[in-house]
């Protein structure tokens, strides 16, 4: 649960700590800006995935589904700053598959925590193997990390990749897919 009150006397003791005066016009209302928009970041929800995931249609096709180029946006648990990009998912159904928009609503989901990249990407596979039972699921993700990119390193563009396989991904479809998803 996103406690308003808490994010918002964190955030005057932040613009203090920084030397920022807390009442001055431009700030006045940050407190509350910022508390909004983690409610608005930070709200995904297990419950919600299986919501989505559960609407699915009987498919006689047990062919590889790609979605490809999600937008994804989450924040870095270790500095609090973004990190943003694309996910990719490829599953193999087996006599059902779920509606597209509902893999675009499960990377949402996940993705509005504070996160690790590399757990959002195992997140996401998990869910599909659970919610989905496919014969085998891939997720790709490529992301740009502003820690890495605004402070530190600063190597804006530098990317990412993280990829998980369950379930029948061999080797010959993992090239196949990562070839579709160039």
């Amino acid at each position: 649960m996103i406690d308003k009150a808490k994010i918002e006397e964190a955030v005057k003791m932040l613009l203090e700590g920084i030397g920022e005066d807390p009442t001055r016009p431009g700030l006045v209302g940050t407190p509350d800006r910022i508390a909004r928009m983690c409610e608005e970041i930070f709200g995904g929800s297990e419950e919600r995935v299986a919501k989505h995931l559960s609407t699915t249609f009987d498919c006689d096709n047990n062919d590889i589904v790609i979605e490809k180029d999600i937008p994804v946006y989450s924040m870095c648990e270790h500095h609090l700053l973004p990190f943003y990009g694309k996910a990719h998912i490829a599953y193999i159904p087996d006599g059902k598959v779920a509606g597209l928009s509902k893999l675009a609503r499960t990377v949402e989901e996940y993705s509005h925590h504070v996160q690790l990249q590399e757990q959002l990407t195992a997140q996401i596979s998990d869910a599909l193997m659970k919610y989905l039972q496919p014969k085998g699921v891939m997720v790709v993700l490529e992301a740009e990390h502003m820690c890495m990119t605004m402070r530190g390193v600063k190597k804006p563009g530098a990317k990412t990749m993280t990829y998980v396989c369950r379930g029948e991904f061999e080797s010959t479809l993992i090239d196949r897919v990562l070839c579709m998803i160039k």
